[in-house]
């Protein structure tokens, strides 16, 4: 049986790590008799930190979120996931690089000997893969204040930047009037940052790539939540075709007209692709690889027919790959 002390820790944990906890469920994953957890409750009560206990058939404990807790409520397996999360987590933020090593410094130094020992002994290179078709990065001040207007609920006020990052200025032809838009949900997809909103002035819900928005002060003004046009907001995310994509940087990049709905084939598009609406049974898909053949393959994958397919180089590709299969299938 572990050490009061340790059990202690992890019973803290576990009432931070939800925000209800029955008795029995505490008791099961601490391995100890209920009166023994109604000790350590108390215990944690007489150190200072906040436990309830909710009365009534669906009664339990609570971690109350009043009250100070220490810069680190981790056990040992958390600190360690935190500082092998801390050296592969995609680099989708600019300017995190050098306050990711600093966190991790930090935490490492808060840990005991012995788990030091086996967070260094995680120390990893993380390489990235060409099919993870990185965004550009976006600035901390951006993400900062599109989520402070997801969670209060405020009206978010921004320029809308064109594919390559430029801020049309009155006069240019892609100038537009700032969008005013009640900021729902932000999701993080295949490297890239969308935001899900509605935006009253069209009467209708928008995805905007987070990269995209330069974001004006905060407007202070508040909405009530709306209910979303799908069951899910990952699911309206993935499926949405109009969700302000650019294609990637490649070698060799195509379209070509596919027989499929956009938003089957949004959902199923690598990342760095952008998908077309042409009507309810055909969607338009432009997309890069570091070859034809890739290209080529990629529409493959789709298992649909094709059409107005560019350019020259993408349709000599097609033909070769349908000769080289031929043979394969003879």
């Amino acid at each position: 049986m572990p050490t009061t002390s340790s059990r202690l820790l992890t019973l803290l944990s576990l009432l931070g790590a939800r925000p209800r906890w029955s008795g029995g469920e505490l008791s099961d994953r601490l391995g100890v008799s209920t009166r023994t957890l109604r000790r350590d409750v108390e215990s944690l009560r007489g150190l200072g930190y906040p436990v309830s206990v909710l009365k009534g058939p669906s009664g339990g404990y609570r971690l109350d979120p009043a009250g100070g807790l220490p810069p680190l409520l981790l056990d040992d397996e958390q600190a360690v996931a935190v500082a092998v999360a801390l050296q592969t987590a995609p680099t989708s933020v600019s300017g995190l690089g050098d306050a990711v090593a600093r966190a991790l410094t930090s935490l490492k130094q808060l840990m005991p000997a012995r788990l030091r020992a086996e967070a260094e002994a995680m120390n990893v290179t993380a390489i990235r893969n060409s099919w993870e078709f990185p965004a550009p990065p976006i600035p901390p001040d951006t993400l900062r204040t599109v989520g402070h207007a997801v969670r209060n609920r405020h009206l978010l006020r921004f320029d809308h930047l064109t594919p390559d990052g430029r801020r049309p200025e009155p006069g240019d032809p892609d100038f537009a009037p700032p969008v005013r838009a009640e900021a729902h949900h932000l999701v993080v997809w295949a490297g890239r940052w969308y935001l899900v909103a509605h935006v009253p002035a069209d009467s209708a819900w928008r995805i905007y790539r987070v990269d995209r928005i330069h974001a004006h002060a905060p407007t202070g003004v508040g909405f009530r939540p709306r209910r979303l046009p799908a069951s899910d907001v990952a699911g309206y995310v993935m499926t949405t075709h109009d969700r302000g994509d650019t294609p990637a940087h490649w070698q060799c990049t195509g379209t070509a007209v596919m027989d499929l709905p956009a938003d089957v084939v949004a959902r199923w598009a690598p990342g760095g692709s952008v998908v077309e609406f042409v009507d309810a049974a055909r969607s338009r898909i432009t997309l890069g690889a570091w070859s034809w053949a890739g290209v080529a393959g990629l529409l493959a994958t789709f298992d649909a027919d094709v059409s107005d397919v560019e350019p020259a180089e993408l349709r000599d590709a097609c033909r070769t790959i349908a000769r080289r299969y031929d043979r394969a299938g003879r």
